[in-house]
C-alpha cells in the first residue's frame, strides 16, 4: 500500500468513526436532551427518526448523483453540511430546531457513507479491495463500542451540548482533508459514457442486505431484554455480552476482507451468510447454556459482519461505473432491515418469548444466503 492509499484509508477511517459516533451517541444521551427540552423520550428519540428517513430518501438519489458527478465534491459539501447540522444540534434553542438539525444530519451523512465506501471502491487495487473496504467499514463499527460510551463520559463532564459541538468541528476539519485527497470530478458527460446497464439489478441485489439487517436487529434490538428477563443476568453481564459482540464484529470484518481478497466475494458472501444462519441457530441452542452465550454472540457477529462487508465488497465489484448508486442502495436497504427487523423482533417477542428470536433470525439469514445464490447463478 503505498503512502496515498495509507492517507486515504486513515481518513476515510476517521470520517466513518466520526460519523458513527454521531449516529450511535445519541441513545446515552437521549436521557439527558429530553430534560433540556422537557419531553419525554419518545419524542427525543426523533431526532434518530428523523435523521433515519432522510437518510434512507436521500442516500439512493445522492449515489446516482455522485455516479455522474464525481464524489470528491459531495463528500466535501456532505462534511460541511455535516458541521453545520451538528452545530446546530448544539446550539439548538427549541425542540423544532433540534428535529430539524437531525434532518440536515442525515442528508450529510447520505452524502458522505456510501460516497466513502464508493470512493474506496474505485480508488482500492483490485486485488485488495475487499480488504480496504473492510479496513474503512472497522472505522464504522469502532464507533460502537468506543463512541458512544465516550459520547456518554463526556456527558458527564461537559454536559451534552458540547459533545455536537466538537463533531462539528471535527467535521469541518475532516472537509477540509477530503478536498485536499480528491482531485477535480470527472466530468457528467465522462461519466455518463462509462455507466453500466444494471440500474434495475442493483435494488434486487440489496435485497440481500436488506434480509440480513432483519436476521441481525431483530435479535440485537432486544438482546439486553432477553438476556435479564429470560436469563436474569446482572447488568455487568449485559455490558460483557455486548463487548464479545463488538469484537467479534470487528474481527467478522477485518476477516472478511482479507477472504474475500483470496478467494472472491461471490464464495465468501455466499458462505458468510450460511455460517450466519447456522450461528443464529446455535445460539439459540446456547441461550440457556452458561458461559458458553458469550463465545456464541462472539460468533454471531464474527459471521455476520463477515456476511455484511463481503456483500458490500461483491456490490462493489458488481457495479464498477455505479457504486455510488450501489452504495447508496445498499445502506438504504441496510436502514429499512434495521427498521422491520426491529418491529419483527418486537412482535415476536411478545407474542413467543426470547428463545425464539434466534431460530427466527436464523430462518430470515438462511433467506438472505437462498437469495444471494440465486443472484449469483443468475449473473454467470
Amino acid at each position: 500500500m503505498g503512502s496515498r492509499g495509507s492517507i486515504v484509508l486513515a481518513v476515510a477511517w476517521i470520517t466513518l468513526f466520526l460519523i458513527g459516533t454521531d449516529l450511535f451517541v445519541i441513545s446515552p444521551l437521549l436521557p439527558f436532551i429530553s430534560q433540556t427540552y422537557q419531553v419525554d423520550a419518545a419524542a427525543a428519540g426523533w431526532m434518530v427518526t428523523a435523521f433515519s428517513i432522510t437518510y434512507a430518501v436521500s442516500a439512493p438519489l445522492l449515489g446516482r448523483l455522485s455516479d455522474r458527478r464525481g464524489r470528491g465534491g459531495l463528500i466535501v459539501c456532505g462534511l460541511g453540511l455535516f458541521a453545520l447540522a451538528n452545530a446546530l444540534t448544539a446550539y439548538a434553542p427549541t425542540y423544532g430546531w433540534l428535529i430539524a438539525s437531525r434532518v440536515l444530519a442525515g442528508l450529510a451523512v447520505a452524502s458522505v457513507t456510501p460516497l466513502i465506501y464508493a470512493a474506496i471502491g474505485d480508488m482500492a487495487p483490485s486485488h485488495r479491495k475487499g480488504t480496504w473496504l473492510s479496513i474503512v467499514v472497522s472505522g464504522h463499527l469502532t464507533s460502537l463500542w468506543i463512541g458512544a460510551p465516550l459520547g456518554s463520559f463526556l456527558e458527564q463532564e461537559i454536559g451534552w451540548r458540547p459533545i455536537f459541538g466538537l463533531m462539528a468541528v471535527a467535521g469541518a476539519i475532516l472537509a477540509a482533508a477530503h478536498m485536499k485527497l480528491w482531485g477535480a470530478a470527472a466530468s457528467a458527460a465522462e461519466q455518463q459514457s462509462r455507466l453500466s446497464q444494471h440500474g434495475g439489478s442493483v435494488v434486487a441485489s440489496v435485497g440481500v442486505t436488506f434480509l440480513w439487517a432483519v436476521s441481525m436487529y431483530a435479535l440485537y434490538v432486544y438482546l439486553g431484554e432477553a438476556l435479564y428477563s429470560e436469563l436474569g443476568v446482572s447488568p455487568s453481564e449485559i455490558a460483557l455480552s455486548v463487548t464479545f459482540y463488538g469484537i467479534g464484529a470487528v474481527f467478522g470484518n477485518l476477516i472478511s476482507g482479507q477472504l474475500t481478497d483470496k478467494f472472491g466475494v461471490m464464495r465468501i458472501s455466499n458462505a458468510a451468510l450460511l455460517l450466519l444462519a447456522a450461528a443464529l441457530i446455535a445460539l439459540g441452542f446456547a441461550f440457556s447454556a452458561g458461559d458458553w452465550v458469550y463465545f456464541f454472540l462472539f460468533m454471531w457477529a464474527l459471521t455476520g459482519y463477515a456476511a455484511f462487508s463481503s456483500y458490500q465488497a461483491r456490490l462493489a465489484a458488481q457495479y464498477p461505473q455505479q457504486r455510488g448508486t450501489a452504495m447508496a442502495w445498499n445502506n438504504t436497504a441496510l436502514y429499512a432491515g434495521i427498521t422491520a427487523g426491529s418491529l419483527a423482533g418486537g412482535y415476536a417477542i411478545s407474542a413467543f418469548d426470547a428463545f425464539t428470536l434466534p431460530f427466527l433470525c436464523g430462518g430470515v439469514a438462511l433467506a438472505a444466503y437462498g437469495v444471494s445464490v440465486l443472484l449469483s447463478r443468475m449473473r454467470k
